[in-house]
C-alpha cells in the first residue's frame, strides 16, 4: 500500500475538479448501480497517470456533455473498494490507471492502461469525448 502522503495529492487533483471518492465496497455498489452516466478513474501512482490520465480525464470533463457522476477509486490504495469497481470493469483485466463509463449501471466505454500508456492527454481527452458524445 502506498503511503497517504504520496496518494492524497494525486487524489486532490481529481476531487478539486468534482470527482467523488469511493471509500468503501458499498458506495462503489450504491455509485455503479445509479440511473444515468458514471465515469469511474481507476487512479494510480504510476507515470502514465500523472503525465497523460489525470490531465486527460480533467481535459474531457470540460465537455458541454459529460457523465452526470464522476467517481475514482485509487489502486494500491483505496484496496477494497478498487476491488468492487474492478468487478464491474469484468471481462477488462485489472490495470491502473483505466478509465471506465457506465450508463444506467453497464459498462458502455473502458481505457486500459495500454490505451493510455504512450498516448498525450489530449488524445485521451478525444477519445471520451467521443464516449460522452454517444452515451451522455
Amino acid at each position: 500500500m502506498y503511503p497517504a502522503e504520496i496518494v492524497n495529492p494525486m487524489k486532490a487533483e481529481m476531487t478539486s475538479v468534482g470527482f467523488e471518492e469511493l471509500l468503501t465496497p458499498q458506495k462503489v455498489d450504491e455509485v455503479l448501480n445509479k440511473p444515468g452516466t458514471t465515469l469511474l478513474f481507476i487512479n494510480s501512482v504510476c507515470g502514465c497517470s500523472a503525465g497523460t490520465a489525470r490531465p486527460g480525464v480533467r481535459m474531457a470533463i470540460n465537455h458541454s456533455k459529460r457523465p452526470n457522476n464522476l467517481t475514482t477509486v485509487f489502486a494500491g490504495f483505496d484496496v477494497d473498494s478498487t476491488k468492487q469497481a474492478r468487478s464491474y470493469t469484468l471481462p477488462y483485466p485489472p490495470s491502473s490507471p483505466c478509465i471506465a463509463l457506465f450508463k444506467d449501471g453497464e459498462l458502455v466505454h473502458f481505457i486500459e492502461r495500454h490505451h493510455i500508456e504512450g498516448r498525450s492527454a489530449e488524445m485521451i481527452a478525444q477519445n471520451l469525448v467521443g464516449a460522452f458524445e454517444q452515451y451522455c
